[in-house]
């Protein structure tokens, strides 16, 4: 329905500037040592030999000899010179990728904190600047360094994690790029040393590259890029007008009014959504003006309340014609499967009044619908 809505001049704006931005993509993975800047400068060689002009702002090979003869033929940017007390730190030239231009730039570590002093405090602030400039970024991110993260990961790894990006940053991100690899198969490279120095792999391993926390974290990293696979998946669907569900993932809408039947339609969809490996989502719809009794609002109150429980998402609507609502919210959430309670009209009422069973059966083509019958006695 957001289609028909008449955008802000902020909205307009802000969709003017995301045009005019560069592309940002981002190689995002479990933890150090996946592969992630492997596969950038991988990557980068194959749009070399397109012709595409590719610079190195800052790569961090961290000695590793496979990702440091990647670093051949890629024109590495001098870094910026930055003296801290008795040392020097280098830094990413945020000037000279600049004036150099190129068409794009690869730049390691986005969560770095820079040295003080810099423009930025930030590195992935950097490339804010640089994509605004024009000039389209390859970037690397571990995803416990996602600032809404923070908190589960100090959980699970017992680490609290300093450098974080806000998640608005991957969000606006033109591409995700998901590099995996296996926790035993990470941890088998640890010992081989082919992540860190021998000094630190032991220390490594007993602490944040234990199997749990590497499988918890590649659990954290799937479902990110899942979820933002999805809300691209919403925005193309959206601008191009898109009603129909598209089967990519199983979702159950679960219609209920203020009877008893509605925890049974309830329990019935999350059985079938852990089935199909889906979403659960539960919607009810009343019509305006109309107060219900305290009885009724005390059972609708139980049912949604259960729905929350058993983790569905729930849609509370209003609507004087609740079967035109009750279709436009399956094609929004882009239901796959529909629950209704068999009717408790008969016949003459359904005559005089209409079914809503029936209207969601004639207007609905693109989902299955499952009539769930009410228990009588003797059944």
């Amino acid at each position: 329905m957001s289609d028909y809505r008449r955008r802000t001049s902020e909205e307009v704006l802000a969709q003017i500037d995301r045009l005019r931005r560069a592309r940002h993509k981002i190689f995002i993975g479990a933890a150090a040592g996946v592969g992630k800047t492997y596969a950038m400068l991988g990557e980068a060689h194959e749009m070399l030999g397109h012709g595409i002009e590719v610079v190195a702002g800052v790569i961090d090979t961290h000695g590793r000899p496979e990702t440091e003869a990647l670093m051949e033929g890629i024109e590495v940017l001098p870094p910026l010179e930055v003296p801290q007390g008795s040392i020097v730190r280098h830094e990413l030239d945020v000037d000279a990728v600049l004036r150099r231009a190129p068409d794009v730039v690869l730049i390691d570590e986005l969560a770095h904190q820079n040295a003080p002093g810099m423009h930025n405090r930030k590195r992935w602030q950097d490339v804010q600047d640089i994509l605004a400039a024009g000039i389209n970024v390859h970037s690397t991110l571990n995803v416990q360094h996602l600032q809404s993260l923070n908190d589960v990961v100090a959980q699970v790894t017992g680490i609290r994690v300093q450098e974080t990006v806000p998640d608005q940053v991957v969000a606006e991100a033109t591409e995700l790029r998901l590099i995996d690899l296996a926790p035993d198969a990470l941890v088998e490279r640890l010992k081989q040393g082919k992540v860190y120095p021998p000094q630190q792999t032991q220390q490594a391993l007993d602490k944040f590259f234990r199997l749990g926390n590497l499988t918890a974290l590649r659990e954290l990293v799937l479902r990110t890029v899942a979820d933002q696979t999805d809300e691209d998946l919403g925005e193309y669907r959206r601008a191009h007008h898109i009603t129909e569900p598209w089967p990519t993932k199983d979702r159950v809408l679960v219609c209920v009014t203020a009877t008893t039947l509605g925890q049974t339609l309830i329990r019935r969809g999350y059985r079938m959504a852990q089935r199909l490996k889906g979403d659960l989502l539960v919607a009810t719809v009343r019509k305006p003006g109309r107060t219900p009794a305290l009885k009724e609002a005390q059972v609708l109150d139980l049912n949604l309340r259960l729905a929350v429980e058993l983790g569905a998402q729930v849609i509370r609507a209003e609507d004087a014609d609740v079967a035109k609502r009750l279709v436009a919210i399956a094609n929004e959430v882009g239901a796959t499967q529909i629950i209704l309670g068999e009717t408790r009209r008969t016949r003459l009422q359904e005559a005089l009044h209409g079914s809503v069973i029936d209207r969601i059966l004639r207007e609905t083509h693109d989902a299955d619908v499952l009539i769930v019958a009410n228990a009588r006695p003797g059944r």
